[in-house]
């Protein structure tokens, strides 16, 4: 696991640890949780890139539905 030093202005770090109280867990776990959501959303993006240039005609709806898997994944602990 790797370490890594966040440089917040001090409002921006109270209200996290506010939002982490309420949640009641840790602003580590909450700055896990959203970059995890993050590259979901990353890894999304590079797949319809992909396919796009692969020329692959996926509908609206089944693109939608990936989303929606990616989404629901990524909210499972």
């Amino acid at each position: 696991m790797s370490a890594l030093t966040l440089r917040l202005p001090d409002d921006k770090h109270q209200r996290l640890r506010a939002l982490a109280k309420s949640r009641h867990t840790t602003v580590n776990r909450l700055m896990d949780e959203m970059t995890t959501l993050m590259l979901v959303d990353y890894d999304a993006e590079t797949r319809f890139k992909l396919y796009a240039q692969e020329g692959a005609a996926l509908s609206v709806e089944h693109g939608l539905a990936l989303l929606d898997k990616a989404s629901a994944q990524a909210s499972q602990p």
